[in-house]
């Protein structure tokens, strides 16, 4: 415990001094796109941001602003046509900055024209539930803050507040199950890579939900197992758990309908859209381990982009 505390400290104070933004520059458009909004770079490019979450100090993010949306059409201000928003969260004892590169999302925002906001946990973990370390232990409001970046984002009108879609690796994904579980006014589609559904869970209203396992993964066990953190030894729950659990919210049937695939060992099964609108896709990846698959976030996009509205 010590250990994973002190690296997580140590990465933590050397995220603090970073505090420069990234981009193409703060000048507005001369088609009447401003240099900010609420205080947002609206400049293509990926800026670092501090959000104010109502404690001692503040929550990083970075931004990525795709040109086809900074260079668009804007009116009063504003985007004309408000993208996407993806929110994508690192892993445990990871950050913001890993998981823009490690996820590929910058390359399909430029692509396809949507927001992607990068925020970073607390001392490199996310409060999921019963997982993970220090924001665990610190009961850090992880909900409240990533609300807060969503509201944000959309109250200033850059991002489409029905468009919302939050993905997650490992640690990362089992707080997108949270945000789910109890925002789930708040996100279109979550899409969950190697990660475990281990907090209470009573949304209300379903959420559609891409899910990828790799059968071989040690960390968050395919079939259950591990421990959920250093101090709980209970066991991860399999994730057929979670798939059948978004399902049932969802009204939907069990999944058979075959999606297109990553590969020869990835075998990927959909319910379709149900009543609500909503599904449940499932991609098992045989022999697969505790890491983000080649070409996910391509499937993870295509998967949003067809569930573009809450419920």
């Amino acid at each position: 415990m010590r250990r994973i505390v002190l690296v997580a400290l140590a990465a933590a104070l050397a995220l603090a001094g970073c505090t420069t933004e990234s981009g193409d520059g703060g000048e507005g458009g001369g088609d009447g796109r401003p240099a900010k909004v609420d205080g947002i770079p609206t400049s293509k490019g990926t800026h670092k941001q501090k959000l104010d979450v109502g404690t001692i100090g503040h929550r990083e993010y970075l931004l990525h602003v795709p040109a086809k949306v900074a260079d668009g059409e804007w009116e009063d201000g504003r985007p004309a046509k408000p993208p996407a928003l993806v929110i994508a969260l690192h892993g445990g004892l990871a950050t913001m900055d890993k998981m823009r590169k490690m996820s590929g999302f910058d390359e399909l925002a430029e692509k396809h024209g949507f927001l992607v906001a990068y925020p970073n946990g607390f001392m490199t973990t996310w409060n999921a539930g019963d997982c993970c370390g220090a924001a665990k232990i610190g009961n850090v409001d992880d909900v409240d803050f990533l609300t807060r970046l969503i509201d944000k984002i959309t109250g200033a009108g850059l991002a489409d507040p029905d468009r919302v879609h939050v993905t997650g690796f490992s640690n990362g994904a089992g707080m997108a199950y949270r945000m789910a579980c109890e925002r789930p006014e708040k996100i279109a589609a979550i899409g969950v890579v190697e990660g475990a559904l281990v907090t209470d869970c009573d949304p209300g209203e379903p959420v559609s939900a891409m899910i990828f396992h790799g059968t071989a993964d040690r960390s968050v066990p395919y079939e259950g197992g591990g421990h959920r953190d250093f101090n709980d030894r209970r066991p991860f729950p399999p994730v057929s758990k979670a798939v059948d659990f978004w399902r049932r919210v969802g009204g939907l049937p069990e999944p058979d309908r075959r999606v297109r695939a990553l590969s020869g060992d990835t075998r990927c099964e959909s319910t379709g859209k149900g009543e609500r609108g909503v599904a449940v896709t499932f991609c098992r990846i045989d022999g697969g381990g505790h890491e983000w698959p080649d070409g996910a976030a391509a499937m993870l996009w295509d998967f949003f982009a067809s569930h573009p509205n809450r419920g």
